[in-house]
């Protein structure tokens, strides 16, 4: 088998998006729970699109389309966050549906949550680098 360059050059993440289907319910959740703060926002009727400006990336959520559906099935966003402990204390405190419990692993704690859709988004702290 042969390989040959691909013509295709990526050169960044445009967006992480996710679908959901009550937007008031959604933007309580990753604006007031999470504390994202909104960027771009475009809305028309019933419909938005909010994207939130992460450390350089963007995370979308928008209810615009059927075909695009909520799931927790599918890939999540990792949210690396400043004091995990705190974190999952303050997700639990609120109800959030854990879908894997608080571990850790040899490069980092790691938890899975579902938003009010069901959407994954882990919840995520790198291990402190080794001093060697």
């Amino acid at each position: 088998m042969t390989t040959t360059a691909s013509p295709i050059r990526v050169l960044e993440f445009a967006f992480t998006g996710y679908p959901v289907t009550d937007m008031a319910r959604a933007r309580a959740f990753y604006e007031g729970l999470l504390g994202l703060k909104t960027g771009m926002v475009w809305e028309e009727g019933d419909h938005a699109w909010i994207e939130y400006d992460v450390g350089g990336h963007t995370l979308a959520i928008n209810n615009g389309t059927a075909q695009w559906k909520p799931s927790g099935d599918g890939p999540a966003i990792a949210l690396e966050v400043e004091d995990f402990d705190l974190t999952v204390a303050t997700l639990k405190e609120r109800g959030v549906r854990f879908t894997l419990e608080p571990f850790q692993s040899p490069v980092c704690r790691l938890a899975v949550i579902l938003d009010p859709d069901g959407n994954s988004l882990a919840i995520h702290k790198r291990n402190a680098p080794a001093h060697g």
